[in-house]
């Protein structure tokens, strides 16, 4: 069973510049539990590694069915390593996931709360395969430190940390030697366990889009021609009435080293920022939203229009 092993166990923006933002667009993958859905922003530019891995795994199916096996309150939950199937004689039980080989450590963003890292075997930097957790307090003084660092490959996004939280709060029984820190649903103490007590994930969906508005924040790529490189970017929503401007968090700006192929595209010239798609709860997403740079002293910017999805 892979568990984690503790020791016991952007560059500047240069004047005209981000004249206009820029910021990277992720998949968003989406889960829905027996506890509820939760959503991981995948982080694909700073772990392509690491996030073609998840990606394998969700295409494969690994997920589809996996329970979430371990549970440490105030530390981590941890999924991917199990999941539900049918036996020879049709009737359902637990298998372990079938694994690829491990990939190369990636470690470079910091395991802080609500974000998702790789498990992986102590003392060994690039096993991770399969599993899976998310840091449900700042564990960035401990996992960014051992073991090479555990490579943060997403994080959660819009109300999903209720549902995480929902699941650290269940109660962890040791059934066994490999589940020793298991969180079940409905557990009686006075009847056997049975594959109903587990925290079931049902199904994975991926939906690829250019941004993700979350707690306040529209997070993308974005590209301002002129041979520049794409950067990654935030505009944090500043006022809502009775227009939607938002402003360009400086503090966040980061240069991409390979411009995603789904971008936004500001242009100099007229101070327009077009984004082709924008998710901004589980499933509902937005697509052709137009901003305009307000003026070209300010790094604000109007929503001028955009367009529902069916």
């Amino acid at each position: 069973m892979r568990l984690f092993h503790f020791p016991t166990i952007v560059t500047s923006f240069a004047g005209t510049l981000l004249t206009a933002l820029t910021v990277h667009a992720s998949p968003v993958a989406c889960f829905n539990s027996v506890s509820g859905q939760f959503c991981i922003e995948l982080f694909e530019t700073q772990a392509p590694i690491t996030t073609s891995n998840f990606m394998r795994y969700i295409n494969s199916g690994a997920y589809t069915q996996g329970i979430f096996h371990r549970s440490v309150p105030g530390f981590v939950v941890q999924a991917g390593g199990y999941k539900i199937a049918s036996t020879s004689n049709n009737q359902p039980s637990i298998f372990s996931v079938n694994t690829f080989p491990p990939i190369n450590n990636e470690f470079g963003l910091s395991n802080k709360r609500g974000t998702v890292a790789m498990a992986k075997i102590a003392d060994d930097a690039d096993s991770a395969t399969s599993q899976w957790f998310v840091n449900l307090s700042d564990n960035s003084s401990n996992l960014d430190r051992t073991n090479g660092g555990y490579t943060v490959f997403g994080q959660i996004v819009f109300d999903g940390m209720n549902v995480i939280d929902t699941i650290a709060s269940l109660p962890v029984v040791a059934v066994n030697q490999i589940f020793n820190e298991i969180p079940l649903v409905n557990y009686d103490t006075s009847k056997p366990i049975t594959l109903n007590n587990l925290v079931q994930i049902f199904d994975v969906k991926v939906t690829d889009v250019t941004g993700i508005f979350h707690a306040g924040t529209l997070n993308f790529a974005v590209d301002i021609g002129e041979n520049s490189p794409g950067y990654r970017v935030n505009l944090k929503l500043i006022q809502n009435s009775p227009d939607f401007i938002f402003e360009l968090d400086s503090t966040n700006l980061e240069v991409l080293s390979v411009k995603p192929t789904n971008i936004a595209i500001f242009s100099t010239q007229d101070g327009l920022l077009t984004i082709p798609s924008v998710m901004i709860e589980p499933f509902i997403a937005v697509k052709n939203v137009v901003m305009r740079r307000s003026s070209p002293d300010t790094y604000q910017f109007r929503l001028e229009s955009y367009e529902s999805v069916n």
